[in-house]
């Protein structure tokens, strides 16, 4: 069972047992992304995934990883390893997992809880029109977002979401 995924720089050939996944299309970049995954018997391998790198994330309540590059949203399961499942050209740039084991992304304008077939997703409403979101962290259940303003790219602002109701607030940046 994969306990801890995290993305990593192209490896020295040789370190890590190495599992490719590569789907095959004529509109791949010649990109590549690295991921560490180390199982629960501490054993360490690594992933090879067709794009640039975006995120990494795992839920061990659904017991999937998701990995975000540019060409690609994969889902792996977290017991075996193997792809489950894939979005060709996600419009996605963010990627994190909540305490509770939602998967959230973000593209530069919107947020969504992404739904376990990859297929659906429900919006999360913003307070007001963001450009350029940036998750930063968890603070217990909040995920603080850096951003800016979409009619004011001047002005930045931070946002704050609450992973168990899925409300989305302005902070006072005073």
């Amino acid at each position: 069972m994969i306990m801890l995924a995290t993305l990593i720089d192209e490896p020295e050939s040789g370190k890590y047992k190495e599992r490719i996944y590569d789907i095959h299309n004529p509109w791949n970049s010649g990109d590549w992304t690295w991921v560490k995954f180390t199982d629960d018997d501490l054993e360490e391998w690594c992933g090879n995934f067709r794009g640039s790198p975006r995120g990494v994330a795992l839920s061990k309540r659904h017991q999937v990883v998701l990995i975000l590059t540019s060409d690609y949203l994969f889902k792996l399961d977290a017991g075996t390893g193997n792809l489950l499942d894939s979005v060709p050209e996600p419009d996605y740039r963010s990627l994190t997992v909540s305490p509770s084991g939602e998967f959230i992304a973000a593209n530069d304008y919107h947020l969504d809880l992404l739904h376990p077939n990859l297929q659906d997703a429900t919006s999360i409403p913003t307070p007001v029109e963001v450009d350029m979101l940036v998750f930063n962290g968890w603070h217990g259940n909040k995920l603080s977002i850096s951003c800016t303003d979409f009619l004011n790219i001047n002005q930045s602002l931070e946002l704050e979401l609450d992973s168990e109701t899925y409300e989305l607030v302005l902070k006072d940046s005073r």
